[in-house]
């Protein structure tokens, strides 16, 4: 019998790879891990900026605030670029994940998981767009899209959560059902009062001080916007797991025709 490294050796080299992974990066679950940790990345990058250099107040801020004037604004618009694209793509695995699924049991209509992820690509447009266009060179465009994100990245996990009662106990574990259900609701909680806040606002500034008109409503608003931002963050740290189970490949075929 060959010894520890000699059958460390005679593994194929894809699975000699596998072994050294992380546990939370096996399988697909580099993708989720991915977005989880640039998402937070663009967010906390950009207010330390905006803070150091005095451009906001260091107490809650709105999140594009962060990211409205250089140097901050290049970082922000770049990996909020990038954040939008690793959500596309975690969400089209995770579209294709409950496709196999639910093609063994049979647990959910298979339009309800093309509705999902058709609402999360269209939160990750609201995405792109809040990157690609500053607040304060465009305003109504820029507002339009983080409606566009916030509203429908909300449904998003909503869809989510329902989609992983449905396909419990099978494909998954009543305590991730219950994370899913408790940031589904806090996010839908926070994001009333973001968007009702943020309506009663009669100035279009980035500076606040305490005792300005409507400072309160900005506070509440921005408050709640993190929250719904975090809460997105934390749902998609609950897909590694899942994501863990699965292999994606790529493949390539050659016509020779063409």
């Amino acid at each position: 019998m060959a010894g520890p490294g000699e059958s460390q050796a005679l593994l194929p080299g894809r699975a000699r790879w596998a072994q050294r992974m992380p546990g939370c990066l096996k399988g697909a679950a580099l993708f989720p891990a991915l977005l989880v940790s640039w998402s937070s990345s663009a967010f906390i990058v950009s207010y330390v900026i905006a803070v150091l250099e005095g451009h906001v107040e260091p107490l809650f801020p709105y999140i594009s605030d962060t990211g409205a004037k250089p140097p901050e604004s290049g970082i922000f618009g770049f990996m909020i670029n990038g954040s939008a694209i690793l959500g596309a793509v975690t969400m089209y695995i995770r579209y294709l994940i409950v496709k196999k699924q639910n093609e063994i049991t049979d647990f959910i209509s298979p339009w309800c998981n093309l509705a999902a992820l058709t609402i999360g690509l269209l939160g990750c447009i609201g995405m792109g767009i809040v990157a690609s266009f500053q607040e304060l060179t465009v305003p109504a465009v820029h507002d339009g899209g983080a409606l566009v994100a916030f509203l429908f990245g909300t449904f998003y996990i909503m869809f989510q959560t329902f989609i992983s009662y449905k396909s419990c106990p099978q494909w998954s574990t009543q305590c991730i059902c219950l994370i899913r259900l408790f940031l589904s609701i806090i996010t839908a909680v926070a994001i009333l009062p973001m968007i009702a806040c943020a309506s009663l606002i009669s100035i279009t500034k980035i500076d606040w001080n305490p005792g300005e008109k409507d400072y309160v409503y900005h506070i509440v608003s921005a408050f709640c916007e993190w929250t719904v931002a975090f809460g997105f963050v934390f749902f998609f740290l609950t897909f590694i797991n899942d994501f863990q189970r699965i292999t994606v490949r790529i493949t390539a075929e050659l016509h020779e025709n063409l």
